[in-house]
């Protein structure tokens, strides 16, 4: 879970319910110098886009969550989750978001991005109660990962405000969905696709949302979900408060920014590369016939690991050979059904999975205590995906190490998609059998004793709404709902 929290009461830059901060300190919006780190870091590429001017001065940093005047309730809430010190995006962004300004935040993910908007969205929301379909707060997101994990972190703090949360994304029954709306949620956590489903059906109106989140804007821009976007924004209460967090921004995002953010503040924790000083990157060169071998041992280590390949079909077939070989490996991937991939990733978390064998589906939005691996069996398409799934390591501080295994085919494209994304990796030639390989992951011989698990059940697909002239079926427009 993202840790850290605050608030403010009153400001001249606020546009309704306010907060400030009672004492300052810290380094308001300054991005973090790259530093080197274990895995090498070299200084990061040109900025990506050229960020808005902000005419009014951001309010400074806090150091403690007591610095803000957030309600007892919330600060009772902070404590019993044993939040006491913001991070670093946190300090510097909720005692703008508090007063009321549009934030542009930068941080790499496990930087506490969630709770940087969530606590400034639940605080402002306080006191206030929605209408039947009527929500008062909107947090959008691309996946339906990354939204039930924003519902998980953001549960603790609304039920200590007796706020509803709704979370609305395809894959699940749209008629629950369409009841939590009608009953009343102050809060609608949403991928776009559904919640446009929601308000063609009339089951959900976005003219009383005041504060509107956009989480992981660039992915939703990369998957196609732009138009989507756009035409939900223009659907918000005008005047209200937008926060962008993002753990990169590109050009993508420039029209959203540029549109719909009001001389924000712009806040990044660190570097567009994203490495961390507590991440190891590594490059084995590998042989294409010792690929195979090299992935069954390094999946047969102690300690859980997640693999990243670029197909569903291959992602089910390597979860099926290491099962074979004594691993205990699970497929996960936008081909199964949403009750199978929270069942799956919950059989991660809790240890009897011990090899998450993953599309880039679990690129964002998952987040596992205590993995200290990643593996890009397949590398990357580009460095943003190469530091998303990198991202699911070396989380809230620990230390991680990822590792892409590359063909002698794929060696130029990764030198450079290394240089793209800042980072210098150490780059070994390995054999699945040498002690270099076990030194750098961990690797070791499986157990050879064929290992059964039981797949999740497969639900009944969602049944598809909305009807077209003639009684064709009607599609989303452009986006794909993952």
């Amino acid at each position: 879970m993202d840790r850290t929290a605050r608030k403010n009461n009153g400001s001249p830059h606020s546009r309704g319910n306010g907060y400030r901060p009672r004492k300052s300190g810290g380094a308001g919006s300054a991005a973090r110098p790259a530093g080197g780190g274990r895995g090498g870091r070299r200084p990061a590429p040109s900025q990506e886009f050229a960020p808005p001017v902000t005419v009014t001065p951001a309010l400074p940093a806090v150091e403690a969550f007591d610095d803000l005047d957030l309600p007892e309730r919330l600060r009772a809430a902070l404590r019993a989750e044993g939040l006491t010190a913001p991070f670093p995006i946190q300090a510097a962004t909720l005692p703008n978001s508090l007063a009321g300004r549009d934030v542009l935040g930068r941080g790499r993910t496990g930087s506490g991005k969630t709770l940087a908007f969530g606590l400034a969205l639940l605080a402002r929301v306080d006191g206030q109660r929605a209408e039947a379909r009527q929500p008062l707060a909107l947090v959008l997101v691309p996946t339906r990962e990354l939204a039930q994990q924003v519902t998980d972190a953001l549960a603790p703090f609304a039920r200590a405000l007796r706020l509803r949360l709704a979370t609305v994304v395809g894959g699940l029954p749209i008629g629950r969905q369409a009841n939590a709306l009608r009953t009343g949620a102050e809060v609608v956590v949403a991928t776009p696709g559904r919640l446009k489903d929601l308000i063609d059906r009339g089951d959900c109106r976005l003219d009383h949302v005041g504060i509107t989140v956009l989480d992981e804007a660039d992915q939703m821009t990369d998957m196609g979900f732009m138009p989507q976007v756009t035409a939900l924004l223009d659907q918000v209460r005008p005047g209200g408060q937008r926060m962008l967090f993002s753990a990169t921004l590109d050009r993508n995002v420039d029209r959203l920014v540029r549109t719909y953010l009001h001389d924000p503040v712009v806040h990044s924790v660190d570097p567009s590369a994203g490495a961390v000083t507590t991440m190891e990157h590594h490059l084995l060169h590998v042989e294409d016939d010792d690929k195979h071998a090299t992935t069954t041992r390094i999946a047969a280590r102690d300690g859980r690991v997640i693999m990243f390949l670029d197909t569903k079909h291959a992602a089910d077939r390597l979860a099926k050979k290491l099962l074979a070989v004594g691993v205990r490996a699970m497929a996960l991937h936008g081909g199964k059904s949403q009750s199978q991939r929270t069942k799956t990733l919950a059989r991660f978390k809790d240890g009897q999975v011990t090899v998450l064998v993953a599309t880039n589906v679990a690129a964002r939005g998952i987040h596992v205590d205590n993995l200290d691996l990643v593996v890009n069996v397949d590398p990357p398409g580009d460095h943003k995906d190469y530091l998303h799934r990198g991202g699911r390591t070396a989380r809230a501080g620990e230390s991680g190490t990822v590792v892409t295994l590359v063909l002698p085919h794929q060696r130029r494209e990764m030198t450079r998609l290394m240089s793209d994304a800042g980072i210098t990796p150490q780059v070994t030639r390995v054999r699945s059998d040498e002690d270099e390989l076990s030194r750098i992951t961990g690797a070791q011989e499986p157990s050879g004793v064929p290992v059964v698990l039981t797949p999740p059940p497969a639900e009944k697909p969602a049944a598809r709404t909305g009807s077209a002239p003639n009684g064709r079926r009607s599609r989303p427009s452009r986006g794909r709902r993952r």
